[in-house]
């Protein structure tokens, strides 16, 4: 496997988090240094598993301090982040949820891979299945097309780098359901997991728990009212997922890389489709304007009783 570079070495999603070795990283990393790029979880992850030769994306930085010339949300996108709100919160009770249950995601996925002077290559999509513990505290299960599957790591326990975001039910039970109270958790929790601007590490943040977990109803309406105080947060009208579905995304351009990134929710029934990245300038190793550098469609979305069990 190729080595990770030795600076800028990018913090990826938070979900990584939950694996030790990259919490590990993290904790070792200056705080004062930005991400120049995405590592998204599964690569990382199959990464470590499987010694595939995955390697990490290198853009120029995009520079952008805190808060560069951002604006505050339209009141369309603010429109738009309460009424996904409202069906968050309105959602279907998952009912009882034991602790020795998993959440499990199946989704569709695509992420760019690259390395030193090479073309950044972007791999057809393809099945990539997660089983996540319920409460942490037992190993996950990550099943991908092209890649097999292996374990992953339980959550960080209380206490340990890495558990103030990890995507376990259980501790996404205990954040706030007020949105005032959310917004200063994701303040004061996304920028201590790595070096990017405040606003746009919790917009992150908020993408990885929607993408990779079942967040409890309360606490899933919170964020999205949360992300509408966000600065540089827009609404595009028409975005394709990675499963062909139309929708209308919840989107920030990224201060420090050329890219912006991209929820994608059913126009109709505002339940969340996906998420995506979008290259805004040309990159070196072949990206173009306007390429799709990384791509998740979820699927399904369960809890089942074991690990390796579908719906």
């Amino acid at each position: 496997m190729n080595q990770l570079p030795e600076q800028d070495l990018p913090p990826g999603r938070h979900r990584l988090l939950k694996e030790h070795l990259m919490t590990e990283i993290r904790r070792d990393e200056a705080p004062a240094r930005r991400r120049n790029a995405w590592l998204r979880p599964a690569i990382a992850a199959a990464a470590v598993a499987t010694a595939a030769a995955v390697t990490f994306v290198l853009l120029p930085s995009g520079g952008g301090g805190e808060g560069a010339s951002a604006q505050p949300p339209s009141r369309a996108t603010v429109a738009m982040l309460e009424d996904i709100a409202l069906a968050a919160e309105h959602e279907d009770s998952p009912g009882t949820i034991r602790d020795d249950q998993y959440v499990y995601v199946d989704a569709k996925v695509s992420y760019s891979q690259s390395g030193n002077g090479v073309k950044t290559k972007i791999p057809p999509l393809h099945r990539l299945e997660t089983w996540h513990a319920v409460d942490g505290t037992r190993a996950g299960l990550y099943r991908e097309a092209g890649r097999g599957q292996w374990s992953g790591e339980p959550d960080a326990k209380p206490g340990k780098p890495g558990y103030d975001v990890a995507t376990n039910y259980r501790h996404l039970q205990t954040l706030p359901t007020d949105p005032g109270k959310m917004y200063d958790w994701l303040h004061e929790t996304a920028p201590k997991q790595s070096g990017q601007e405040t606003d746009q590490a919790m917009f992150v943040l908020v993408g990885d728990l929607i993408r990779d977990a079942v967040v409890p109803p309360g606490q899933s309406a919170a964020l999205y009212r949360a992300v509408a105080r966000i600065p540089g947060v827009t609404v595009i009208d028409d975005v394709v997922d990675a499963a062909g579905r139309h929708g209308v995304a919840i989107a920030r351009k990224d201060p420090d890389n050329p890219s912006r990134d991209e929820w994608i929710f059913d126009r109709k029934t505002h339940e969340f489709l996906g998420e995506r990245t979008v290259a805004t300038s040309d990159w070196s190793g072949g990206v173009k304007k306007g390429d799709v550098t990384s791509n998740t469609a979820v699927l399904d979305r369960a809890v089942v009783d074991k690990r390796g069990q579908r719906p």
